[in-house]
């Protein structure tokens, strides 16, 4: 498998739930490639037979606004049979991003895997492990 993990972070947090991911990912086989937003046009998908994207929830529980969501604007209409995993971390909230993230995933047809990763602040040795878990898992369900 060919797998892209594709994060935006700005305190570092989601950045080290992506590094878990890769790590959890070659572990259970895939070659992986690790991006940020600004590294994956859509175009880049056709590259890849699945991905792990990652963003923390920013403001009212969205998606990070400059970089990553027009991003993921654009790569939302070629999930069709894709199969995605979801995760970020959050500071407040209860997790609403999130879902709502995994239903435009699959309102535009994408494979979602599980329920996605949400670690609250900055991820601690139980939620690294919990990433590498859950990226080893998605690899095996989707290979």
């Amino acid at each position: 498998m060919k797998l892209a993990v594709v994060y935006w972070s700005g305190t570092g947090n989601t950045e080290m739930m992506a590094k878990a991911m890769v790590e959890g990912a070659k572990v259970a086989g895939a070659e992986v490639e690790l991006l940020t937003p600004e590294e994956f046009p859509a175009s880049k998908l056709e590259n890849f037979d699945a991905l792990l994207l990652g963003c923390p929830a920013m403001g009212n529980e969205v998606l990070e606004e400059a970089e990553f969501e027009p991003m993921f604007t654009a790569l939302e209409k070629k999930l069709e049979g894709v199969p995605v995993g979801l995760f970020g971390s959050y500071g407040w909230g209860s997790g609403e991003w999130m879902e709502d993230w995994q239903a435009r995933c699959k309102d535009h047809g994408a494979k979602v895997f599980g329920t996605g990763v949400i670690v609250n602040n900055t991820p601690d040795d139980e939620a690294l492990v919990q990433c590498r878990d859950f990226a080893g898992s998605f690899v095996r369900e989707n290979s």
